[in-house]
């Protein structure tokens, strides 16, 4: 089941002015022509397609660069889209390149470099990218390559082997996933959002009703553990020897974006139910009434005092993603969206003019003024809100039933390390930089981000 919403998203989210003398967001294809060099910019931070360079990641991660593993498999997602959404096929032999080097002996994005710091989440996002690729009809790999539902197939199945969960906080993924590694006694929403997201996508794309079970089961874990709240406020996570009562009040914009999408491809694949078609407006309102003042994109946690970290500093461009997704698979929420999304994407490109080009992004939106911090985060950003507004002109994501090439594999991920037992050899780097951001917010951490479990 896929709904049209492109008479609506071509009229709100392509009308409009320019932001600023750099880039125009006027018109189709202003739209293109400015994505395309936002695009541009951003693959200049890359370097593993160059001789003698890791195929796949950003540099890092820190010390020896600014990224971890995560980011890549997200900015692969953000340039898939990227495609589908302009029709630039620029970039592909780069993804398709990227994307296949990172699988891991499994064939599970379990590569062993990075099993010191592997989250579920960081798993996860590639899992994610791969789905998307399936999502996108993206060129198919060589039939001798691992193809893009069978990378997302596995990193779910292994995530939902009985080894990933246990009876502490009545259920619910942990956030790392070798037992020896930091943070393997926190169980934190972005884990489980990865894995309903996931689920939920795989259901719609494949019709098996095992993933949306899963999917469900995710969700009223969330709820009952308290992590997400009657409000759809979503906070962090909590430790397994508080049995997660110890709950961070911590919000993150890709938190309530992980969700929304999946409560998106849940509600299109329950034809429309009453429940989800509940649960996914609430969660859209309480997205824009969080991370969203005046309209305009703010990462609530950290921005105003400028305490982000790297990880932080890429979270609003997939909100932006999921959010104008959201509206192809349920097109109600259209009218809530879409302008909130123009208003947003005008401020973004408007800081556009920092750096030795006089063109790189900054974070903070709502200035509209060029705030000094530049990154891959920052550019992906803005790439992805362009790009997005490029929605209404695309079809929707395919299912295996409705076009969608990629090839699955029920045996998907059966070939993967479980790390019982096991203790894993870590650089300083690795253990500085376990995960995406919830090193932060472990037991003992203080500092910075010490406020944050006060839930002030």
């Amino acid at each position: 089941m896929l709904f049209s919403v492109s008479r609506l998203a071509a009229a709100v989210l392509v009308g409009g002015g320019a932001a600023n003398a750099a880039y125009s967001i006027a018109s189709t294809a202003d739209i293109k022509v400015t994505a395309a060099q936002l695009a541009w910019d951003l693959m200049q931070y890359y370097d593993g397609n160059k001789t003698g360079k890791t195929p796949g990641i950003l540099p890092g991660p820190p010390p020896q660069g600014d990224y971890y593993w995560w980011e890549a498999g997200a900015m692969w997602g953000a340039l898939i889209d990227y495609w589908k959404l302009t029709g630039d096929s620029s970039y592909n032999d780069v993804v398709t390149q990227a994307m296949l080097f990172q699988v891991g002996p499994g064939e599970d994005y379990m590569p062993p470099n990075v099993t010191a710091s592997l989250g579920n989440d960081d798993q996860g996002f590639w899992g994610m990218t791969a789905m998307l690729a399936a999502e996108n009809n993206f060129p198919d790999p060589p039939s001798t390559s691992p193809q893009w539902l069978a990378l997302a197939q596995a990193v779910f199945h292994t995530q939902a082997n009985p080894d990933r969960h246990d009876k502490t906080c009545n259920g619910g993924l942990r956030w790392q996933i070798p037992l020896s590694n930091n943070g393997y006694n926190y169980k934190n929403s972005i884990a489980n959002g990865c894995f309903f997201n996931l689920g939920a996508r795989l259901a719609r794309y494949t019709g098996n009703e095992t993933y949306a079970k899963w999917a469900e089961t995710t969700w009223d874990w969330m709820t009952s553990v308290g992590l997400m709240d009657a409000e759809y406020n979503i906070y962090d996570g909590g430790h397994v020897e508080h049995n997660c009562t110890d709950i961070n009040k911590a919000q993150f914009s890709y938190n309530n974006g992980v969700f929304l999408l999946g409560a998106a491809h849940m509600y299109n694949y329950t034809n429309g139910s009453a429940v989800w078609q509940d649960r996914v407006e609430k969660i859209v309102d309480a997205t824009i009434k969080v991370f969203f003042p005046d309209n305009i994109a703010f990462e609530v946690a950290c921005e105003e005092h400028m305490s982000c970290t790297t990880d932080m500093l890429s979270f609003k461009g997939y909100v932006h993603r999921w959010m104008a997704t959201a509206t192809q698979l349920a097109p109600f929420l259209a009218p809530k969206i879409l302008n909130v999304l123009k208003t947003s994407t005008e401020a973004a490109v408007a800081t556009c003019k920092g750096g030795d080009t006089g063109r790189a992004c900054g974070f903070k939106w709502s200035t509209r003024e060029f705030d000094g911090s530049f990154g891959a985060g920052q550019q992906m950003n803005v790439l992805s809100a362009v790009s997005s507004l490029l929605i209404g002109q695309t079809g929707g994501p395919v299912t295996n039933s409705t076009g969608g090439t990629s090839k699955g594999d029920p045996n998907a991920g059966s070939r993967s390390d479980s790390f019982d037992g096991k203790e894993i050899p870590a650089t300083t780097g690795d253990k500085a930089g376990a995960g995406i951001l919830t090193f932060l917010i472990l037991g003992t951490a203080v500092g910075t981000f010490g406020w944050m479990s006060t839930g002030v």
